[in-house]
């Protein structure tokens, strides 16, 4: 694995300070590093130790919809009550998140909903590309399988419901193909016979190890000059100079700031544009099974139990389920082990727990369920942040874009922007 040590010294003359070292800020820093600037990342963890370690592995192209509809409002009291269920509201948290989980209501209507749409597919229709550029720019195609995923069912009863997805899914010209049981079993043998069939969706993929991802384009950035500094951002003004970041052991300087700190970017957003930004998070859990790597061909996402499995090379990644109880209560790790529970009866022999490790990761989310990414204050700040639960999809396609934005004389001369800017709030 490449070095991934930091530095603690301060740097005081960057043209941009990236904030925030997961696969955002880091793909970012090496997109501007390319371009001749002199770039520092800032982040109080070492790089990718966020959100970014834990993620599902999955290139989730096929998700074009929000990760809520208006249904939300009749499973609000399971969402209360089931500490264990596939979308949680902790009721501690319900005061903090009801003016969040307003305004998503108010963004599931008809016309909001559509720009969502528009807006999370524009995205994740350049995705792809944009993760064979810059892995192909760092000698590491390997990284990423492009072999497509699968939503199964075993329930006669939801046939239905699938193919009204799949509909869906065409209308939104989103690759689908209908496979039917056989289909599924010659693919993925291993899996249980009790399964009906699935949609298989040819133009996604996953990552072998979305972690040395992470590190392989650490490696790529510091050998563009990158300087990366292991400490907390507090906070942040404007200045003659540029913008001045607040951390414990001091200021750093820098002429523009690229704020990717995921759910943690609210904070610094304010003090630096005046805008109150409404980032919420949904807490995300994973359990890795080490000895079981070779169990499936590419992702597998069961359409009742709501997780997905997603192989990678040190072992098959169990993923899902989002918690909203905030950035300050502790993990729920009984949350990490119930997806092995779901597990049980999705294979013709039950998947091994010996060696399994529990994770949960804060992945950043705002209630329209696109990303920031703009320029503001004559581009002295640019944001990138609340990708959600695509956040490593998006990843890739973020950083060009912000590499642009770096470059562009103003926001005008990228309308593709529009739906993403910070204005919307």
């Amino acid at each position: 694995m490449p070095d991934n040590s930091t530095s603690n010294s301060p740097h005081q003359n960057a043209d941009i300070a990236v904030v925030g070292a997961g696969i955002i800020g880091v793909a970012c820093a090496l997109q501007l590093a390319r371009q001749g600037l002199r770039v520092v990342v800032i982040d109080q963890q070492e790089p990718g130790q966020g959100a970014s370690f834990g993620n599902a592995g999955h290139l989730a192209t096929e998700q074009v919809f929000p990760i809520a509809d208006l249904s939300i409002l009749k499973r609000l009291p399971a969402m209360l009550m089931d500490p264990m269920g596939p979308l949680r509201l902790d009721w501690k948290y319900m005061p903090r998140a009801m003016p969040w989980f307003t305004r998503l209501l108010l963004n599931l209507r008809p016309a909001p909903f559509q720009r969502t749409v528009a807006g999370i597919r524009a995205l994740n229709e350049s995705s792809l590309g944009a993760w064979h550029r810059l892995l192909e720019g760092i000698d590491c195609p390997g990284l990423m399988k492009e072999d497509g995923s699968l939503l199964v069912y075993e329930r006669p009863e939801s046939r239905q419901a699938l193919q009204a997805l799949e509909a869906r899914m065409r209308q939104q010209q989103v690759p689908v193909e209908f496979w039917q049981a056989k289909d599924v079993l010659e693919t993925a043998p291993q899996l249980s016979e009790n399964i009906q069939g699935g949609l298989f969706f040819p133009s996604t993929g996953h990552f072998i190890d979305p972690y040395r991802v992470v590190c392989e384009l650490v490696k790529a950035a510091k050998n563009c000059g990158v300087q990366f500094i292991k400490q907390q951002v507090t906070g942040g003004q404007m200045s003659e100079a540029g913008v001045s970041l607040v951390t414990p052991q001091g200021r750093l300087t820098a002429r523009r700031v690229v704020i990717a700190c995921g759910a943690h970017s609210a904070k610094l957003t304010s003090a630096l544009t005046g805008k109150k930004v409404p980032l919420d998070t949904e807490r995300g859990y994973h359990l890795m099974l080490p000895t079981e790597r070779d169990r499936l061909p590419f992702a597998v996402t069961s359409l009742e139990r709501k997780f997905i499995m997603t192989p990678m090379t040190d072992g098959l990644r169990l993923a899902g389920t989002v918690e909203f109880a905030g950035l300050q209560a502790p993990a729920n790790m009984e949350r990490a082990w119930q997806l092995h529970r779901l597990s049980k009866g999705l294979f013709r022999r039950d998947l091994s727990a010996e060696g399994a490790t529990p994770w949960m990761g804060f992945r950043p989310s705002l209630p329209d369920s696109l990303p920031v990414i703009d320029r503001v204050w004559d581009g002295k700040v640019l944001l990138a942040f609340g990708h959600q639960h695509l956040g490593l999809t998006q990843a890739a396609v973020t950083a060009e874009m912000i590499a642009q934005l770096a470059s562009a004389g103003s926001t005008h001369a990228l309308p593709a922007l529009a739906p993403y800017r910070l204005d919307r709030f």
